[in-house]
């Protein structure tokens, strides 16, 4: 072997070395970095627990150790279908701007918004950003020219294959740091996202159990009321009801003066237990594991036709599922317009139809021919405002169309969007 051989044999073992002792270098950095960012996100959470402190936090951090310019975080909004920016760190000072600021903002942060909804590869990996990235929307590029940035990096927030949003760190100059390149922020960024991920699906859950579990208490108490409304005061005006009903049928001969009394009584008692199982109905309009809406609704007009010799037209078509919590809302306005039709229209006729809307949604409505709502609102009641309620709790549309002596119609429409709620009232 000639003296080039060996050369070139010892420099190209040199530069194996080399490159071997620079990935060894940077798989120990990588490894501090993750041990390091998982303690601090521990400490972290245990320091903040609510989740926008955890956040202001984290992105201080990510700003002072990724020697970076700008730091932020995009959420997905699943039910508009985009992202928004939810949280940022620029120039020492945190930003949790609102939608409405956004627009305004010198930053063209929708155009930033709709492209990290809309590139595909952004969802599951990180992606880095030069200044004349040509991915990039323009409007983009200009500013991040004009502010003399370098580099962007985009790191998504996955947990279990589902992508929550977005973290971005903006760099004004490249640094070393433990070896050539960005590697290092890259792999900064992507260990701070891994757990900001964590801390927000937590949070989240956290938050929908606690959601769930208030309107559990909710129900249970409704119940708890249905059930000490029926048990004592229904079953005790039943009861009174039979035995004057009795006394009436033994009575016999009787002063008139007594007869009326009893009469009375008797009237009065059938008029509390009718309010008392009214009562139950009110609070407990939700649908059965094993009853859907349209059953639901003639179960209603079954009860209300108890109480009144008006007829009650029920006509329903075929109708979908829609969600305990939407369905609870629907029959708790039917629940409340039949009992106003009922108690106060002074109507010869109720009409009660059901329909649904583009397969998923539902159109319902509630009219008599009775005396209409009077004019002054206030007079009205509180059920005007209950169905309101209820209907805004869901995004839909709540219309109630009356006329003096010319009767009065409610009429709900839920699909799965936001929908105005209205009042019309004619002549």
């Amino acid at each position: 072997m000639d003296q080039a051989d060996t050369t070139n044999d010892v420099g190209a073992l040199r530069s194996a070395l080399a490159q071997e002792t620079l990935e060894r270098r940077r798989a120990e950095c990588l490894a501090k970095i993750q041990t390091d960012v998982v303690t601090f996100a521990v400490d972290l959470l245990a320091r903040e627990p609510d989740i926008d402190g955890f956040f202001r936090a984290l992105l201080r951090t990510l700003a002072d150790e990724g020697e970076s310019h700008k730091v932020s975080v995009w959420l997905v909004d699943d039910e508009k279908q985009d992202c928004h920016l939810w949280m940022a760190h620029l120039n020492g000072e945190i930003l949790a701007p609102t939608r409405a600021a956004a627009a305004t903002s010198a930053f063209p942060i929708q155009a930033f918004a709709n492209h990290l909804y809309s590139y595909a590869p952004g969802w599951r990996k990180t992606v880095e950003y030069t200044v004349e990235d040509e991915r990039m929307p323009a409007a983009v590029r200009d500013v991040i020219r004009r502010d003399g940035l370098s580099t962007t990096i985009v790191a998504p927030l996955v947990v279990a294959d589902k992508t929550l949003g977005w973290i971005t760190l903006c760099t004004l100059e490249r640094s070393e740091g433990c070896g050539e390149g960005e590697w290092w922020r890259v792999a900064l960024t992507e260990a701070i996202a891994r757990q900001a991920a964590m801390a927000l699906h937590h949070s989240r859950v956290v938050d929908q159990k606690r959601v769930e579990e208030r309107r559990k208490a909710i129900l249970e108490e409704r119940n708890r009321l249905a059930r000490d409304i029926h048990d004592n005061l229904a079953q005790g005006f039943a009861a009174i009801l039979m035995q004057l009903q009795a006394a009436q049928r033994e009575a016999g001969a009787v002063p008139p003066s007594v007869a009326r009394n009893i009469e009375n009584a008797v009237d009065l008692a059938r008029t509390h237990l009718t309010e008392a199982r009214r009562s139950v109905g009110a609070l407990r309009p939700n649908v059965g594991t094993s009853e859907d809406v349209g059953q639901a609704i003639k179960r209603l007009a079954e009860l209300g036709q108890r109480s009144t010799t008006v007829p009650i037209d029920v006509r329903l078509d075929e109708l979908p599922r829609f969600g305990d919590g939407v369905e609870r809302e629907i029959l708790g306005i039917a629940q409340e317009a039949l009992t106003n039709a009922v108690r106060h229209s002074q109507a010869r006729r109720i009409t009660i139809t059901a329909s649904s809307i583009n397969a998923l949604g539902l159109r319902l409505s509630v009219a008599d021919d009775g005396r209409g709502i009077p004019g002054d609102r206030s007079r009205a009641g509180f059920g005007l405002t209950s169905m309101q309620e209820r209907a805004d709790r869901i995004g839909a549309s709540l219309t109630i169309v009356t006329a003096p002596r010319s009767g009065t119609e409610v009429v709900l429409a839920w699909e799965p969007s936001s929908l105005p709620t209205q009042v019309y009232a004619v002549g």
